[in-house]
Parts: structure tokens; C-alpha cells; sequence
């Protein structure tokens, strides 16, 4: 990504999380990796004014306590928060949660690959996405509450 800010993983599973961190590793993405068990620790650490916003959020949706699609419920409906992109990396293949996800504004929806080689290569499509991506450019009383770009390496 093409700037400093953070990447937020919320992700209970934490055999997950390492594979994350590792494909962070081996693309050598420069961002720092942000990483809450659900959605309570990941409203908790984005409301927390001593952190820095992320400048996208990756999300599972099968979490304890707060799961994925309650935690775009009350991050979306935040004016500060409804603006930091949201991607889901999830196992779930289900149709309805495709949609459910798209109509709560998610940026992207992906299916966790099993293989390794092909989890790296869906964490470098979404590198690429955000780093090639623009956001409009807004004046918000908050400059830190939105990425000005995104990217994940």
C-alpha cells in the first residue's frame, strides 16, 4: 500500500492470523498488521483515539462475541468509520452472506484459499487493489479518520 496506516485484521481463527501474517511477510508488505479476535476488540481498538485508522479492515464473519456482519452494522453506520473500506476474508461460500456483506457496503468479499501459494495470491490482489486505488478527496474535521489511499503493501 502506499501509505503507513495500518491494515486491521479481525480474525478469531489464529492458525488464520499467522497465515496472514506470514503472507504479509513474504510480499514484504510494508503496513503494519493490526490484528483483533472479533468484532467488540475491533470497534474497541478503531474508537480508541491513541490508534491509528486503518486504511482497510480485513474481516472474517465466524467470530465469537461480535461476529463480521455485526460489527459492518455498527461500523457503518459510524460517519467516521463507515469510510474505512472493509474487505471479508472468510471461509464461508454461502450465498447469503455474499449479500448480506455487499448490501452492509463491504469493498470486496473473499473465500479464504486452503493452499498457501493461492492465499498469497489473493493477499497480493488485494495489495494491488488498494495501492492502485483512489478515495475522494474530503475535507473531514478528522484528517487521521480516512486513508487518503489504501493499500496493504
Amino acid at each position: 500500500m502506499r501509505n503507513s496506516r495500518p491494515v486491521l485484521l479481525v480474525e478469531d481463527d489464529s492458525i488464520d492470523a499467522m497465515t496472514v501474517r506470514r503472507a504479509f511477510r513474504d510480499l514484504k508488505v510494508a503496513n503494519p498488521l493490526k490484528h483483533t479476535i472479533n468484532g467488540e476488540e475491533a470497534l474497541a481498538y478503531l474508537q480508541d483515539e491513541a490508534n491509528d485508522k486503518p486504511c482497510v479492515i480485513l474481516l472474517d464473519l465466524n467470530m465469537p462475541k461480535m461476529n463480521g456482519a455485526e460489527f459492518l452494522k455498527v461500523a457503518k453506520a459510524d460517519p467516521v468509520l463507515r469510510k474505512i473500506p472493509v474487505i471479508v476474508l472468510t471461509t464461508s461460500s454461502e450465498e447469503r452472506d455474499v449479500v448480506e456483506s455487499f448490501r452492509l457496503s463491504v469493498a470486496g468479499y473473499i473465500i479464504k484459499p486452503v493452499d498457501y501459494r493461492k492465499f498469497v495470491e489473493a493477499i497480493q490482489t488485494i495489495d494491488m487493489y488498494w495501492t492502485l486505488s483512489e478515495l475522494p478527496q474530503e475535507k473531514m474535521e478528522d484528517a487521521d479518520a480516512l486513508c487518503q489511499t489504501h493499500t496493504v503493501g
